[in-house]
């Protein structure tokens, strides 16, 4: 602390000192008193205009920091999820997808893919309106697993970077829904229609959030980190046999 105070003390004699010496150059160029008081009192009368333009520019400075770091650890905590839920999630949740050839084949991501593409991928999610069966799936099988997740989920919630990215927290909350509801059911044969259609409803729901974020997601690691991209292409949900070798 004190050494800061005095490389502060420094600094300040130093700009003192330049701005008497440029001044007295002033003065024995042009050797005139008045014209010196003149600049000297022109540049004080503008000292609170350059006070409050450098303050603004060294706000949104600090601003655009304090935003960056925020976003860069949302997508450390994004790419966790990932990792230990999310591809998986997503490949489960594909297969309640009726019909679902045309979503893989568009969400078939390879390393050759740029902004278009993702652009592209995403109009698809926006304007597609999958339905959802759940009758003819292993809806026990999704159960053991997510409610296994529940605590890394409910980790996640508690994670004060979220509050930065609602889409991503609107994810979170759709699929923690998902787990509360497989959780609290016992069976899943011989459900009543309105049971059936209410859980197909919330599969739709978590789907939706979650297709979407893993697009955001995807094009995160092509545009930042490339050997993250390679491999998640590799094993990429969508994909009828992901494969993390190299061919």
């Amino acid at each position: 602390m004190q050494e800061l105070f005095f490389k502060k003390r420094n600094l300040l004699v130093i700009l003192v000192l330049a701005s008497t010496t440029l001044y007295l150059v002033d003065y024995l160029i042009f050797g005139s008193s008045s014209e010196v008081a003149s600049s000297f009192l022109g540049n004080l009368a503008f000292l609170p205009v350059y006070v409050i333009f450098v303050t603004f520019m060294l706000e949104q400075i600090i601003r655009e920091r304090e935003r960056l770091a925020i976003l860069g650890k949302l997508n450390m905590v994004i790419g966790v999820f990932f990792s230990e839920v999310g591809n998986r999630l997503l490949r489960e949740l594909s297969g309640y997808v009726v019909t679902g050839d045309d979503l893989r084949r568009e969400l078939c991501v390879t390393g050759h893919w740029k902004d278009d593409d993702f652009r592209r991928a995403l109009d698809f999610l926006k304007t597609k309106n999958p339905r959802i069966d759940c009758t003819d799936c292993n809806m026990q099988q999704l159960k053991e697993f997510l409610v296994s997740s529940r605590g890394f989920l409910v980790s996640l919630l508690e994670n004060q970077s979220l509050l930065e990215h609602d889409q991503f927290t609107e994810l979170l909350w759709a699929v923690f829904h998902l787990v509360e509801e497989l959780g609290a059911r016992e069976s899943f044969e011989n459900m009543p229609l309105a049971d059936v259609e209410h859980i197909n409803g919330d599969i739709k729901r978590a789907f939706g959030y979650l297709s979407r974020e893993w697009v955001f997601y995807m094009n995160h690691l092509r545009q930042d980190y490339p050997y993250l991209f390679s491999l998640a292409v590799r094993l990429n949900p969508m994909v009828e046999n992901p494969d993390a070798c190299l061919h």
